[in-house]
């Protein structure tokens, strides 16, 4: 008859053998992974951030600029529509009749809503150039971190 191995009592509640040193490789190579990635990730947000920050300044600059250029051309249309309106009133006091006075008045108003309309195209062509200008630094680093975290 076969005879069965019976484990005793002290064989019961033995710790297995466990080799300490393989594990403690383990845990300090899955460490050093995860601190390496760790900084490559911080890397990356800084960069991230920096050129961000570059950003913001480059916008900020362009925003100025363009409030400049705006400004200077709705003073520019302030100003002829003034030395217009001057010249018509010095026109107006020549009138000899009031036939005269309804030509004049009849071209200058032409004139007035003509210029109207260059003005605003002039305004509306700007506000675009400067729009397109102030977003251009922020579009174009939103791509590039989009595009860095996509490879990530």
């Amino acid at each position: 008859m076969a005879t069965k191995k019976t484990a005793t009592s002290a064989e019961m509640f033995e710790f297995p053998a466990f080799d300490m040193s393989k594990m403690a490789d383990s845990y300090r190579e899955m460490a050093d992974k995860s601190v390496n990635q760790t900084k490559e990730n911080y890397a990356k947000v800084k960069a991230v951030a920096e050129d961000t920050t570059k950003a913001i300044e480059a916008t900020m600059e362009s925003a100025q600029a363009g409030t400049v250029e705006l400004s200077l051309k709705a003073i520019d249309s302030a100003r002829t529509n003034a030395e217009l309106s001057l010249s018509h009133m010095e026109a107006l006091l020549g009138v000899k009749s009031v036939a005269q006075m309804f030509e004049l008045q009849t071209a200058f108003m032409r004139k007035q809503a003509e210029m109207m309309v260059d003005q605003t195209k002039i305004m509306q062509e700007t506000a675009k150039k400067v729009a397109e200008d102030v977003s251009k630094p922020t579009k174009t680093v939103s791509e590039k971190a989009m595009n860095e975290f996509k490879v990530a």
